[in-house]
């Protein structure tokens, strides 16, 4: 084999090591994501239906003050956003650049659908009364679903540097780890609102 040919096998291997060393660091962030995210349910557990006095859950939605169909119309986006950067990673293996962009210019415009639904049903909350300082349930539900947001509005403007650096260096090895942690954060979101979905909304209506 030849000089050359060792080290552009030196180089490819080292590459690899590097990338594969960039996903397994996310995915350790994740787990400590999880573990954030785990003390948040478990607060809002203990302080779920202590109202003291402030407009309750079941309260606001007989008022029709809360819509399922939104938070229905917020999942769907979102599941909707995953599927669709899903589409882009393929493109993204494929080499595929303007693939790539359009599905992740997709997921974004999703993204920001399920962020501005959610912004607007809290502050319909807010102005019926049921505000992070009025009682502990809603102090919990604000801080849990509030968190996830601010992920989400972290993975949009993560999402937008990503298009930027993908229309201007195209969709290369270089590019492959960056986009495979952004796609492991932007399912790990989805995992969190499922849960957010069945746990804070499912369980209070019944």
């Amino acid at each position: 084999m030849s000089e050359n040919s060792t080290m552009t096998a030196n180089g490819a291997h080292h590459e690899h090591e590097h990338e594969n060393h960039s996903v397994f660091g996310f995915w350790l962030y994740l787990m400590s994501d999880c573990v954030i995210f785990g003390c948040l349910f478990a607060s809002y557990a203990v302080l779920h239906g202590q109202f003291f006095g402030a407009p309750t859950f079941k309260e606001l939605l007989h008022a029709g003050d809360i819509e399922f169909s939104t938070v229905a119309y917020e999942t769907a986006l979102l599941l909707l956003s995953s599927l669709t950067f899903g589409f882009a990673m393929l493109s993204a293996h494929k080499g595929n650049r303007s693939g790539t962009l359009l599905w992740m210019v997709v997921s974004a415009v999703l993204g920001a659908g399920f962020l501005g639904l959610e912004i607007k049903e809290f502050m319909h909350l807010i102005s019926k009364g049921a505000t992070p300082e009025s009682c502990a349930h809603w102090s919990a539900f604000f801080t849990l679903v509030g968190t996830h947001g601010l992920h989400v509005t972290i993975g949009l403007i993560w999402m937008i540097v990503l298009m930027i650096q993908v229309a201007t260096k195209g969709v290369g090895s270089h590019m492959m780890p960056r986009l495979t942690c952004l796609s492991l954060f932007w399912h790990f979101l989805d995992i969190i609102w499922i849960c957010v979905f069945s746990f804070v909304y499912l369980l209070s209506m019944l």
